[in-house]
This record gives C-alpha cells, structure tokens and sequence, in this order.
C-alpha cells in the first residue's frame, strides 16, 4: 500500500477521531499558533461524553474553550506556561502548573505526563508522504513518537517549515482530519517611547556577527528596528516573529557568521501574523528543531557571540529575576528564559540581557524593588544574570558584588522610585 492509499484509509471527521480519547486519558496538544482548532472545538461539542481527560499544551492561541468554566470536570488543563486563555483555569483550580524548563518538556512527555493521545496540526503530505509540523515543532514530535494514538490536523493553510526531525509520515498516524482554516496571529505590537529606548540600550550591546533569540512583543521589535546598521547577524532561538523579515530581506540577518547552523535561522516554534508563516513556508534558509535541541543550553553556546534577549516582571536589588509569577499569581512561566541564559553563558563572547520597562501599572510600581513580591518565585537566579536593561539605561551584574549590583540597578530604576530604593540600599548597606 502506497502512501496515498494510507492517507486516504486514515481520513475521519473530528467527531470520529475524538472517540479515541478516553475518560481520565492524558492528551497532548500542540502548541501557539499550533493548536489543533477542529479537535478543540469538537471536544467542546461533545464534552457531556468526556470526564476527567487531562490536556497538556503551553502556550495557546485561539479559544481555547475546553479550559473554560462549562467544561470544568470534563477537561482539566496541565501546563509549564501560563496563558491569557488559561489563567482563569489555574486560578479556579481546574487546570494545573508543572515547573519545567521547556528543553526538558519532551522529555517530561510520557514520564511525568503520561501521552494516552497525541493531537497535533501539520501540513498536508508531501510528494514522500510526509507531513511537517509547520508551526510548531517543539514537543509535538516526541508527543507524536510516545503517544499510544496520534490524532493529526492537516490543515492547507500551515506553512511547511524544514528541519531534518520536523515531520511525520503519515503511516505514523492514527487518526487524519483534513481541514483548512487560518492560524491564529499575534498583531503587531505597538512600540512607544519607552520600548524605543529599551531597545537602543540592548542594541549597543549586539555586535556584528552575533547570533540573537529574540521573543515576541514590543521590546525585541523595538531591539531589531535599532540593528539596521549591523553586519552578519544571526538566528538562534525558541521562536521568531514578523520583526526579523525586515532584516533578513535587507541583509543584516544572514547567518554568514553563525559556528553552528551558518546561513539559517533556527527556531523550534513560529508565532505571529501571516506574513510570518507565508515568510517560512518552504523556506530553506530557516530550520524548525525539537526543542530538547534548540534550546539545550550546550547547543546555544555552540553559537559564538551569543546575545539572549528576555523580558521579567521584576528585579530584586541582588538581581534576582521574577518573570512568571506576580506575587502567588502565576501569570506565564519559565519558558525557555533559563535555557538561554545559561546557553549564552556557555557561547564564547555571548552575554544576556534582562529588558523590560521600569514600571508597571501605568507608572504606579517599580519593577527594580527591593525585594521580590511575597510569592514571587525566582525564575533566574542572582548568579545567572548579565545585564538588565530599562529605558534608563544598561546595569551589568555578572561580577558585581551585592552592593554594586544594588547601586546599578537603582541608576536605572524610574526617577520616582529612586529615592525609595535608595533608601532600602542604606538600610542594607549602610552609606
């Protein structure tokens, strides 16, 4: 039997694929803009037949109604990151945390989290009869390999991302359901002033011939629209967003310095607007890997001048750095912030930068406080941090004592908080 001819004998409408999943079964979901919508949505539809079923999956775009207060006992959400769609989940105690760094998430995936069923979305089949996992590579392979059933979206509209491990064959699936809809898209965020100056002060600290992980969100578009003069950047990251196709068409990014991978962007997720799928589709200049390779810091570090870009919530006076919890509330996760961290501490002339504004709340609160919120939990510790960068300038930690680190990070804090944390320094550290 030809590939056709399986793909053909596996083809089934959502309804019929869903009965596959039992009560109490643990299911995992791809992730972002991955989320397999048809699935989704018809578990939603036929929830009164489910009970107990436990859904894995990170971040999530989309609806995401089977975390929502009418499928509570049917669906139960477990989770390392935290988002807008989950929260309330976790806050009604209907969905779960598990800390876990992202590298060590396929890994986890039939040890700590069990993989009764695999749901992922790829793209059609090839002319070999493989499918990729477009969007979102990450863990959905080892989902995919570990799992009992595997449940597969091929949705027309994903583009197909390349990567030696980023595909599956159809024989390797239980369950297709072809469909056609439109990912989900972040829009573009909107940059003001203050994001203007976090990116000018983390953009004087790239050099040519770095390789960059950017995330998603105002700061690392602000950071790129400050790197046209550079020369031969690169791309090593979890994910990558529409702000780099402006630079790789112009020239700055183009890999021709990069010790590993030279020429590719390298990433283990896509998350943005269309144009950034339609950027990556059959694209041989980028590269999607599992993210137990992307993001392994031994792997980061082989990529000389490795420069790491994350934002935090806050920043204690020893450097200490809160980028997932506001106090006991746990609002996203550790991600892969500690990956990179380390990884660029590892990569000959890499650094790390900590970039976020110096208040929230609309001015209302510092982000340099004295100490963490009572709850806090310490995504990246004192020992780790290089740099923290605020729209008031570049504090250096990495070899600072703790009154140093101290006096640095006030430099940058909000003029109207200067004085506050000026004050705590003095009852920490005398005169």
């Amino acid at each position: 039997m030809n590939w056709k001819e399986i793909y053909k004998s596996k083809v089934v409408n959502a309804a019929t694929a869903i009965k596959s999943i039992k009560d109490g079964d643990y299911v995992v979901f791809s992730e972002t803009a991955g989320v397999p919508q048809h699935i989704a949505k018809a578990l939603v539809e036929h929830k009164e037949d489910y009970h107990n079923v436990h859904i894995y999956h990170m971040l999530t775009l989309g609806e995401g109604g089977y975390m929502a207060p009418e499928c509570y006992g049917h669906f139960h959400h477990i989770t390392n990151f935290v988002g807008a769609n989950s929260r309330k989940a976790l806050m009604d105690q209907e969905g779960d945390f598990l800390p876990c760094y992202f590298k060590d998430v396929p890994d986890m995936l039939g040890e700590a989290f069990p993989v009764n069923v695999a749901v992922v979305q790829v793209t059609p089949p090839n002319e070999e009869g493989y499918c990729s996992f477009g969007v979102s590579c990450d863990y959905a392979k080892a989902a995919a390999q570990k799992a009992k059933v595997v449940i597969a979206e091929t949705n027309e509209t994903v583009p197909f991302t390349m990567g030696p491990e980023n595909k599956i064959h159809v024989s390797e699936i239980d369950y297709i359901v072809p469909c056609a809809y439109l990912l989900p898209e972040i829009p573009n965020p909107v940059i003001t002033d203050v994001e203007r100056n976090i990116g000018k002060n983390c953009a004087s600290l790239i050099q040519d011939g770095a390789t960059l992980q950017l995330g998603i969100g105002a700061i690392p578009d602000a950071v790129l629209l400050f790197l046209k003069e550079k020369k031969d950047l690169g791309i090593h990251t979890e994910m990558f967003s529409d702000g780099v196709i402006e630079l790789v068409k112009a020239g700055v990014i183009n890999g021709k310095k990069k010790t590993l991978h030279p020429g590719k962007l390298i990433s283990t997720f896509i998350m943005g607007t269309r144009k950034i799928y339609d950027f990556v589709d059959n694209n041989p200049d980028v590269e999607l890997y599992p993210v137990d390779y992307v993001n392994d810091p031994w792997v980061i570090g082989k990529n000389d001048n490795m420069v790491s870009i994350n934002s935090c919530i806050e920043v204690d006076l020893m450097g200490q750095v809160a980028s997932e919890t506001i106090g006991y509330k746990q609002f996203s996760g550790t991600g892969g912030q500690v990956d990179y961290v380390r990884g660029a501490a590892l990569s000959k002339g890499g650094i790390s930068i900590m970039a976020m504004p110096s208040t929230a709340a609309k001015g209302k609160v510092s982000r340099i406080v004295p100490l963490l919120a009572e709850g806090a939990a310490v995504t990246t510790s004192r020992n780790d941090v290089d740099y923290v960068v605020t729209e008031y300038g570049i504090a250096k930690l990495k070899g600072k004592t703790l009154r140093q680190r101290a006096q640095s990070l006030i430099d940058i804090a909000h003029p109207d908080f200067r004085e506050q944390l000026q004050n705590e320094f003095t009852k920490r550290f005398g005169k």
